[in-house]
C-alpha cells in the first residue's frame, strides 16, 4: 500500500518566486562543492563535496561576503578530530542522519525491504536544482547579498569543488542508491525573512516494496547551544513553557493524537543558557504537521548537538511499490537573536505568503459561550443586532444546528440543518447577520462522528478502528474515516449543499474534538491516520477552491492543531477553548511564538470564566484580547449598559489601530518582575508602537520598577499616549511622568534605556501605550 505524499500547496513555492520559471539544473559532475545561501541576515551554508547530501556547515548569523576557499575550511572545521577507540574517518553529518557516514544518532531515514535490505542506504548526489529569489535560476555569480536581487542565467555553471551563493534560494538536491534501488530528493530554502525549511522526499525506484517507517530532516546547531525550551500544556492551557539544559541523550517529544497537540513542542529551540526574547542566539525547529510527528533534540558523546523532525508514522501506513514516492513533512528551521527575532521570522514568511489573509481582520461573535445548544431564532437574532451596535463584523453560530445535535452525543456526521432546532432552515438568521453588514459564520467537525448519527447507523465501516471493536469513545464521539472515497465524498458532498444554498455562509470554524487513538481502516483495522491527516487538508484545499471566498478557523478543542501546514489552509486560529484571561495571557505569549496577531482568535468571554471559573474585570478581559483577532464569546444581553458601552470602546481601539495590531513586529520583553508583562507591535519603519503593560499579580517589591521598551528608533522622539479605553480601574496610581492627562514627549533611548518607572496597578489590570514619532 502506498499512500500520497504530503500535499503541496502555495507554501511549496520558495518565497518571491516566478511560477513557471525554469530552476537552473547542476548535474553531480558540475556541482559545487558548497552552496552559500543568505537573506534576513542568516547565512546557511551547506557542503556537498565529493557528491554526497548536503551537510550543514554553517546556519546562523550572516557570514558576508564569503570565498570558496574560506567555505571550505568552515567546512573542514566542522568535522570533529578522532578521539582513542573511535571510527578511522571523522563523522559527517548530512540532513538526512545517514549512518554511513558514521553518524550515530537518530537517523532521518528508517525504512527497509521485506527482506531487510535497504535500511542503511549510501545515497550519492545525482544533481541539483536551484532558484533564486526573484525566480530566476542561481548561477555561481549571483549577488549572495542578504536583499537577494535577480540571480544569474540559467546557463551558468559553477566551478566543480567551488562555491554557488545565490543569496536567498531554492535548492532540490537528488541523490541515488542504485543498488538498493532507492532515490531522495531534499529541499532546501532560505526565504527572504532568514527562516530555513526543509523536507525530504524518497523514491523507491527499485522492484519490490519499501516500507518507509520515518524520514526527517536534521540539522546541527552548535556547542554553546546549552540549553533547550519547548513548550507542552493540556486541554483549556496550551502552550506551557519548559526548560531543561541540553545534556547527552535525546529529548524526543512524540505526537500521537493524530493532530497537533495541545501539548505539542511547537518550536523546540537550542540556545545560549538563560536566552530570552531580546538576547541569546536561538536555533529552533518545527514540524508542520498535523497528524502524528516527532521533534527532536539530541547531544551525543561525539559532539553533535542536533534537532529534527518527521512525521511519525504507524506500522505500514507508507509502503512504496517501484516508482511510488512519499514525501516528509516540511521542517521549519528559525535563527536569531532572542525569541522575538525568531518569531519575526516566521511571521514575515507567513504574511509574505500569497494567501495570506490581506483584508482587514472581522471583529468576531461567537454564540457558542452566549447560547450553547439551546437554538432559538429570537435570541439568536437579538444578539445578532447587540454585536452589529457595538461594531461587530462578523456572527458565527456555533455547534448544534444540524442532524439529531440538542447535545453533544449525537449528530455528528449529519451535516444537514435539524429541522427540529432550525423548521424553516438557517436562512433567516444567514439573512439577518448579511442584512445587518457583518458576514455570517457557521461551526462545523467534519473529521468527527457520533455514533448515535444516521451516517454512523448506515455505514459502520466508516469509523476509524481495530479490526473487530471500537476505540475507547471521547466527547461520545469516534472519528469518521475520510481516508475512504465515499465517506470523504459524504462529508463533502453534504458541506458543499450548505455553503451552496447560504451563500452568506463565509467562514467555517473547523473543530476537531478528539484524538485519533486506534485510528484503524475497515475490515483489517490497518493504521490511517498518514491518509486521515492528508484528506483533512483535501477536504480544506478543495473548499476553498470551490469557495474562494470561504476562510476557515483551525480550532480542536481549542488550540490542539496549531502547526505551519494547517496554516496553509486556514485563516485563523482558536487559541484555546479557555478564554480566561489570566491563562490567556500564558497561551498568546507563547503562541505568537510561531502566529502573527491576526491569526490568533482572542475573545472577550464572560465575567465568570467558563473553563476555570474565575470572575474578572470586563477592563482586564479586554485587554488581554485586543491583542489577537478579536472576538466576542458572551451572552450579550446580560451585559449592562455600562458593560456594553466600556466593550464598544475597546472593539473600536482594536480597529483603529487593527493595520498596527496586526502588521506590526512583535515585541516581548523579557520579565524583571514575574508579575509584571511587558509587550507589543512596533511598525516596521518604527514610527509608531502600540505597547501593554500589565500587572498579572502582586509583586514582592511596590513600586515595582523601570520598564524597558525594545524595537523604537532611539535617535527620535516619540509622543507617548495612554490610550487604555473605558474608566479607570480600581488600584490605578500612575508614576509621575506617566501621560496621565495627555501626551508626554520622550527620547526613544530613554524608553529603551534605562527606562521609565511602572505605574503601580492592582493585579489583573493593564495600560496601553500608543508612540507616534515626532516629526522634526
Amino acid at each position: 500500500m502506498v499512500s500520497a505524499p504530503t500535499p503541496t500547496t502555495a507554501a511549496d513555492a520558495p518565497a518571491g518566486t516566478a511560477a513557471g520559471r525554469e530552476p537552473l539544473r547542476i548535474s553531480a559532475e558540475d556541482a559545487p562543492a558548497r552552496l552559500h545561501l543568505r537573506a534576513g541576515g542568516v547565512s546557511l551554508l551547506l557542503d556537498v563535496a565529493d557528491g554526497r547530501l548536503p551537510g550543514v556547515v554553517h546556519w546562523g548569523a550572516d557570514l558576508g561576503d564569503l570565498s570558496a576557499e574560506d567555505a571550505a575550511l568552515l567546512a573542514r572545521g566542522q568535522l570533529p578530530n578522532r578521539t582513542f577507540n573511535d571510527q578511522d574517518m571523522p563523522q559527517r553529518l548530512d540532513m538526512l542522519g545517514s549512518q554511513h557516514e558514521g553518524y550515530q544518532g537518530r537517523p532521518g531515514l528508517d525504512g527497509s525491504r521485506r527482506d531487510g535490505s535497504g535500511w542503511t542506504p549510501r545515497f550519492l548526489l545525482t544533481g541539483l536544482e536551484v532558484r533564486g529569489a526573484a525566480g530566476d535560476a542561481a548561477g555561481p555569480d549571483a549577488a549572495a547579498a542578504g536583499s537577494g536581487g535577480d540571480a544569474a542565467a540559467p546557463d551558468a555553471a559553477a566551478e566543480p569543488g567551488g562555491l554557488l551563493a545565490p543569496g536567498p534560494a531554492a535548492v532540490v538536491f537528488h541523490a541515488a542508491d542504485e543498488r538498493e534501488g532507492l532515490r531522495v530528493s531534499l529541499a532546501v530554502e532560505l526565504l527572504e525573512s532568514g527562516l530555513v525549511r526543509a523536507r525530504a522526499t524518497l523514491t523507491n525506484a527499485g522492484p519490490g516494496e519499501y516500507e518507509v517507517r520515518e524520514l526527517g530532516v536534521v540539522l546541527p546547531v552548535p556547542a554553546q547551544a546549552g540549553e533547550l525550551f519547548d513548550l507542552a500544556g493540556h486541554w483549556g492551557k496550551e502552550r506551557v513553557p519548559q526548560r531543561r539544559p541540553f545534556g547527552v541523550g535525546t529529548h524526543l517529544r512524540e505526537g500521537r493524537k493524530g493532530r497537533t497537540g495541545a501539548d505539542a513542542a511547537l518550536l523546540l529551540t537550542a540556545g545560549t543558557p538563560g536566552f530570552g526574547f531580546g538576547e541569546g542566539e536561538v536555533w529552533g525547529l518545527h514540524t508542520a504537521f498535523s497528524g502524528n510527528h516527532r521533534t527532536w533534540a539530541e547531544r551525543l558523546y561525539s559532539g553533535h548537538r542536533v534537532l529534527g523532525g518527521s512525521e511519525l508514522l504507524l506500522p505500514g501506513e507508507v509502503v512504496l511499490g517501484e516508482g511510488e514516492s512519499y514525501a516528509g513533512a516540511w521542517a521549519y528551521a528559525a535563527w536569531g537573536v532572542g525569541q522575538d527575532e525568531q518569531a519575526r521570522r516566521i511571521h514575515r514568511w507567513l504574511r509574505a505568503r500569497p494567501g495570506h489573509p490581506r483584508r482587514e481582520r472581522p471583529v468576531t461573535l461567537n454564540v457558542w459561550e452566549a447560547v450553547y445548544f439551546d437554538h432559538d431564532l429570537a435570541r439568536l437574532t437579538d444578539l445578532a443586532d447587540r454585536a452589529a451596535d457595538l461594531g461587530i463584523e462578523r456572527y458565527v453560530l456555533d455547534d448544534g444546528w444540524f442532524g439529531a445535535r440538542r447535545d453533544d452525543t449525537a449528530g455528528l456526521g449529519d451535516w444537514v440543518v435539524s429541522p427540529d432546532a432550525w423548521p424553516d432552515g438557517l436562512a433567516p438568521l444567514v439573512d439577518h447577520v448579511s442584512a445587518l453588514g457583518m458576514e455570517f459564520g457557521l461551526w462545523v467537525e467534519p473529521e468527527m462522528v457520533n455514533p448515535d448519527s444516521d451516517v454512523a447507523r448506515a455505514h459502520p465501516e466508516w469509523t476509524m478502528a481495530p479490526a473487530g471493536r471500537l476505540p475507547n469513545e471521547s466527547r461520545h464521539q469516534q472519528v469518521l474515516n475520510l481516508g475512504i472515497p465515499e465517506a470523504y465524498a459524504h462529508v463533502r458532498d453534504q458541506l458543499v449543499a450548505i455553503l451552496e444554498e447560504h451563500p452568506g455562509i463565509a467562514y467555517l470554524k473547523w473543530d476537531h474534538n478528539r484524538d485519533l487513538l486506534e485510528a484503524g481502516t475497515a475490515p483489517t483495522g490497518r493504521p490511517g491516520v498518514h491518509e486521515q491527516t492528508l484528506a483533512a487538508y483535501r477536504l480544506m484545499d478543495e473548499l476553498r477552491e470551490r469557495f474562494p471566498a470561504l476562510e476557515i478557523e483551525s480550532c480542536s478543542s481549542g488550540g490542539a492543531r496549531v502547526d505551519l501546514e494547517v496554516l496553509q489552509r486556514t485563516d485563523r486560529v482558536w487559541t484555546s477553548d479557555c478564554i480566561d484571561p489570566l491563562e490567556r495571557q500564558q497561551m498568546h505569549r507563547w503562541t505568537q511564538q510561531i502566529l502573527p496577531a491576526e491569526l490568533m482568535g482572542a475573545h472577550v468571554a464572560s465575567g465568570v470564566s467558563h473553563t476555570t471559573g474565575r470572575i474578572h474585570t470586563l477592563h482586564f478581559r479586554a485587554a488581554t484580547a485586543v491583542w489577537g483577532h478579536l472576538g466576542v464569546e458572551w451572552d450579550l444581553a446580560r451585559a449592562t449598559e455600562a458593560e456594553l458601552a466600556e466593550l464598544g470602546e475597546w472593539i473600536a481601539l482594536h480597529r483603529r489601530h487593527r493595520e498596527l495590531l496586526h502588521g506590526g513586529e512583535l515585541v516581548r520583553m523579557d520579565a524583571f518582575d514575574p508579575t509584571v508583562s511587558v509587550h507589543g507591535v512596533v511598525a516596521a519603519d518604527r514610527g509608531e508602537a502600540l505597547f501593554g503593560v500589565t500587572s498579572l499579580g502582586s509583586s514582592d517589591v511596590d513600586p515595582v520598577g523601570r520598564f524597558r521598551l525594545r524595537g523604537l528608533d532611539p535617535e527620535r522622539r516619540y509622543a507617548v499616549r495612554d490610550v487604555t479605553p473605558g474608566p479607570v480601574p480600581d488600584g490605578y496610581r500612575p508614576a509621575p511622568w506617566w501621560p496621565a492627562d495627555g501626551p508626554v514627549e520622550v527620547p526613544g533611548r530613554l524608553l529603551m534605556d534605562p527606562g521609565l518607572h511602572l505605574p503601580g496597578q492592582f493585579p489583573e489590570s493593564s495600560r496601553l501605550l500608543h508612540l507616534t514619532v515626532l516629526e522634526g
